[in-house]
């Protein structure tokens, strides 16, 4: 067994392995036909053979691809599901009876080649289990008498002393016993920043070490620690997840059943049984089996011009039907960094005095509010000063002298009973917060927040006027009042906020058994959740694995990606529906004229030809772009 993935993972395996099996013989059975087809052609019009032989490569096609096609079409009519391949199946045993080769074979190509693309799109969804392990180290530096030593994961213990090396995953949840730095945390709590660790401090496993190597004492095995209890959760979501039905699939069960049912009176009231296979050659599903597939091509191709990754193509099709819309808070509504949003600066000293001095000691420093604080300077025009003698002792924050001043930066809670009465600090608030000392005086409290993204506000707006969502969600594993903050600054009503993966995914996939959903989010903490939705989108580059959860990645750190892939699949939906629908009337006038004996069933294949050109050629619109690709 791997002991890097939990048994559901590894149960999937056969899974995967039987998914790989019928992807490639369905792109096998399509390449031979594509060959066979090849060589009729140059067979019959290059070379001007004879029937017997030019016949010959297609008669193989349709024999070793063709006739498992029919079994399996079989089996699904025996179980009623009457799907738009069905009367595909009959068509080619009619042109089979007709002794047309050809169009039997070009059917069993357009099948297998579309059971192909459609096979390896949903198995990609499996790939999300690898990309989780593959974050996981395989072996972990354990401390020993003799000094470290390298064991696989599976060997720590409860109270094993472990070493963190600097930009290493974490591999357990722990305890910090030696050392200090910070980690980032952001995949798996949804909190936006490094976290600073000390000793006591506890570590998730999965998080990213910063700088500094720590030592962790293990609290939990791995198979019991944080980032494992995810990969479980993905495990069991991938396998819940329910197959969407297809728009094909949708038109097929009436045009199936009124296409057969019409064939089948023609015969048993006229008794020419010609008639039943000219009414089947004209009824060629091929506006459903081709234009649809066209239509989501070309809309894939267009979001790729766009930034935008489909991974699932069945995700165009059913955005448009999506009512409730879930946000994760860091990094897809925000912006996923603090911004210095209030200075409030102490008698005898100014704002500019403050941010000099603070960006002179945090130019030194590497945690996030430095980054917040250095961006203000650079906005106001202040340039950081040279420091020197800089310290930054665990637990007691930052020091370090400043143009001959002592200045220190450090949080509120860091301050001493004496310090906090001398320094009569503004009432705290929500939000992160560094208080800044200069010359041994308090000098200003600094605020930080993750603030929202500039068009998040517009963009919620517009969700339920022009794209009918009904309701919109904002869940995080972020603090109630952060969550709460963002709510109200981009205009959520509904909030749920301090949620577990496990938390979200199971709030997810109650919604989405009353409707179709769309989640929309950016960290690992997302991906169970993503994977429960109807559709899930990933904003940005950040994590592999929401990635490899997602049906479509916006390759953009934008919202306006997002509202660009709604327009795109409203547009396909309705081009492919025009094609598919459109095609489906040409053909049922067709079989009219073929039942009433007016159309034999060479002329009527050559006419369902026709009909086919003007249903792709009207599917191709798809690839260009609409007059509108957004509304915000």
């Amino acid at each position: 067994m791997n002991p890097d993935l939990p048994p559901a993972a590894e149960r999937s395996d056969a899974r995967r392995f039987a998914l790989w099996l019928l992807r490639h013989r369905n792109g096998s059975v399509a390449a031979m036909t594509l060959i066979a087809v090849a060589l009729h052609l140059a067979l019959r019009f290059g070379f001007r053979s004879q029937p017997s032989l030019y016949d010959t490569p297609l008669l193989i096609a349709l024999g070793a691809g063709g006739l498992t096609l029919i079994v399996e079409l079989g089996r699904k009519a025996l179980r009623r599901e009457f799907g738009s391949d069905l009367l595909a199946g009959i068509s080619i045993l009619t042109s089979l009876c007709l002794g047309e080769y050809l169009a039997g074979s070009i059917i069993v190509l357009m099948l297998s080649g579309g059971e192909f693309l459609e096979s390896f799109a949903m198995g990609q969804a499996s790939s999300v289990l690898r990309a989780l392990a593959k974050r996981m180290p395989s072996s972990i530096h354990r401390k020993a008498p003799s000094g470290l030593e390298e064991v696989p994961l599976s060997a720590v213990r409860i109270g094993d002393r472990l070493v963190v090396f600097p930009h290493e995953t974490c591999p357990v949840d722990g305890v910090v016993v030696e050392g200090h730095g910070e980690m980032d945390e952001a995949y798996l709590t949804g909190e936006p920043f490094r976290i600073r660790k000390t000793l006591g401090t506890s570590v998730l496993s999965g998080a990213i070490n910063g700088e500094s190597a720590l030592t962790v004492r293990a609290t939990r095995l791995a198979e019991d620690s944080r980032y494992a209890k995810i990969i479980a959760v993905m495990a069991r979501a991938e396998q819940e997840r329910p197959r969407l039905r297809r728009l094909a699939d949708t038109l097929a069960v009436y045009y199936t059943p009124a296409a057969i049912a019409l064939a089948g009176a023609t015969w048993l009231f006229t008794g020419q049984a010609v008639r039943f296979l000219a009414v089947l050659v004209i009824a060629t599903p091929c506006p459903l089996i081709l234009a649809i597939p066209v239509a989501i091509i070309g809309a894939i191709s267009l979001c790729a011009r766009r930034s935008i990754i489909v991974r699932t193509p069945a995700a165009l099709e059913q955005v448009t039907q999506c009512r409730t819309v879930f946000f994760d808070k860091t990094g897809t509504l925000t912006y996923g960094e603090p911004r210095l949003t209030e200075l409030s600066v102490a008698e005898g000293f100014s704002r500019r005095e403050v941010l000099k001095a603070a960006a002179g000691l945090e130019h030194y420093s590497k945690h996030p509010l430095a980054r917040a604080i250095l961006a203000a300077a650079r906005k106001e025009g202040v340039a950081p000063p040279e420091a020197s003698e800089v310290r930054e002792p665990p637990g007691q924050g930052l020091t370090g002298l400043i143009e001959g001043l002592q200045v220190r930066i450090t949080g509120r809670s860091q301050l001493a009973g004496a310090e906090l009465e001398e320094a009569k600090l503004p009432p705290s608030s929500e939000g992160l917060e560094c208080i800044v000392w200069i010359g041994g005086r308090y000098a200003a409290a600094c605020r930080f927040r993750d603030m929202p993204r500039r068009e998040s506000r517009s963009f919620v707006a517009h969700l339920g006027p022009k794209h009918q969502f009904h309701r919109t969600i904002l869940v995080s594993g972020d603090r109630e009042s952060e969550v709460r903050y963002l709510a109200e600054q981009v205009g959520i009503r509904e909030i749920h906020a301090g949620r577990t993966p496990e938390e979200k995914l199971t709030l997810v996939r109650k919604e989405t058994a009353r409707v179709k959903t769309i989640y929309v989010g950016d960290g690992i903490n997302d991906a169970p959740a993503m994977m429960a939705a109807t559709v899930g989108m990933a904003i940005g580059q950040n994590a592999d694995v929401t990635a490899e959860a997602a049906d479509v990645v916006c390759l953009e750190n934008s919202l306006r990606k997002v509202d660009e892939f709604l327009h795109i699949s409203r547009r396909m939906r309705r081009i492919a529906l025009q094609s598919a629908v459109g095609g489906m009337l040409l053909s049922l006038c067709g079989m009219l004229i073929a039942a009433a004996g007016c159309l034999p069933p060479v002329e009527g294949a050559i006419a369902q030809e026709l009909f086919d050109v003007l249903a792709i050629g009207n599917a191709l619109r798809a690839a260009l772009p609409p007059r509108i690709l957004h509304d915000v």
